[in-house]
């Protein structure tokens, strides 16, 4: 478990499911800096937000959200991607970073955000 309370991006363009991540987030301890379903807010949010980690679903609205990854990679901001589907339509560049397949359970978010925090 992480030692201490994280600020946290979530970058998720289904608002049922950025529901269910902001909850498991709380239950872990943790603080949902903010929200971001649409591409344009994820960029300005990736760019000028104040947050340790982000969680980011690879799909946003039917468009790949690796400009946002790229933004929080230049800014060396951890990052977690979450998708509905397998690790094989991820973009090669980002093969070392941790991927949630939605449904995904607490505890797979917890280890996530545990492997990604070691670099906060």
């Amino acid at each position: 478990m992480t030692k201490r309370r994280l600020r946290i991006l979530v970058v998720e363009d289904e608002s049922m499911i950025a529901m269910l991540i902001e909850d498991s987030l709380c239950e872990l301890g943790h603080e949902v800096a903010a929200i971001a379903s649409r591409m344009q807010e994820a960029l300005d949010m990736a760019r000028k937000g104040q947050f340790d980690i982000a969680i980011i679903d690879v799909n946003l609205d039917g468009e790949p959200s690796y400009p946002v990854a790229d933004i929080l990679a230049e800014r060396n901001v951890p990052f977690i991607f979450a998708t509905g589907y397998d690790s094989k339509g991820l973009d090669a560049r980002y093969s070392n970073i941790p991927l949630l397949t939605k449904p995904f359970l607490e505890s797979d978010l917890e280890m996530a955000l545990v492997q990604v925090s070691r670099e906060v």
